[in-house]
């Protein structure tokens, strides 16, 4: 615990968002020392950085129980699906962030879709194969004007969606993933979806299990280069 009714928070991640986290939680009154796990050189300026890998459950409970941390913070999608905050829970250790089975959300592509389809939750059409065979013949039998998205089903660190142009970029895509561009954990499934057109907005909300408060929406804008051009990333920044 932090001194004089303050909490010492971990943040787990190496990222611009954790970096954000940190920055905001310097912020408040309320909050002793900050750690992030494993951080990076923005995070080092607003707090103290420690070299554990945000998926090193053994390692991240070790420190929360050394440094006597209040509060952990979880950003990335990588630890949330490893099980770190049913770890910490489990460990009676508070923390903020879904649950691994929250979670699938995010880490499984054709589960979302699933979960969006059978709640009758708006979403675009896709067809999930487990080959790049499937997939390819698939796209062949789509008409020549059909535009669509490729995407591995798991976590690709932003990289397992491309959006294609036409029918030889789908192809394209689909043998890029199966050959390397993303961690084989990622392609159990491809999922090849129907392209819809316009601004992309995230809207965030937070849960407790049994109630939820909306908060507010942002743009990610995920292309590379300037002018919204060049292969998708995590996030070259948001508004």
């Amino acid at each position: 615990m932090g001194v004089a009714g303050t909490t010492d928070v971990l943040v787990i991640g190496s990222g611009g968002r954790e970096h954000a986290l940190a920055w905001k939680l310097r912020q408040s009154a309320r909050v002793g020392r900050i750690l992030i796990a494993p951080g990076n050189g923005g995070t080092a300026g607003v707090g103290q950085n420690i070299a554990i890998a945000d998926t090193d459950i053994p390692g991240l409970l070790k420190a929360v129980k050394e440094h006597g941390i209040g509060l952990t913070v979880v950003g990335p999608e990588a630890p949330l699906a490893a099980g770190v905050v049913d770890a910490l829970q489990a460990a009676g250790h508070p923390v903020f962030g879904p649950t691994r089975a929250a979670a699938r959300l995010e880490s499984s592509k054709a589960w979302a879709k699933a979960f969006m389809v059978r709640h009758g939750i708006p979403t675009a059409g896709a067809t999930a194969f487990k080959s790049a065979a499937e997939a390819v013949a698939y796209i062949d039998h789509l008409g020549a004007d059909r535009k669509v998205v490729v995407k591995a089903d798991g976590l690709a660190a932003g990289k397992g969606v491309i959006v294609a142009d036409s029918r030889a970029d789908a192809r394209a895509a689909v043998r890029s993933l199966y050959s390397g561009a993303v961690p084989a954990s990622a392609i159990s499934q491809v999922l090849i979806e129907e392209r819809l057109s316009g601004p992309e907005v995230s809207v965030f909300a937070f849960v407790d299990g049994s109630h939820v408060s909306a908060e507010v929406a942002a743009c990610d804008y995920k292309r590379v280069g300037d002018g919204d051009v060049g292969p998708n990333t995590g996030g070259m920044g948001a508004y």
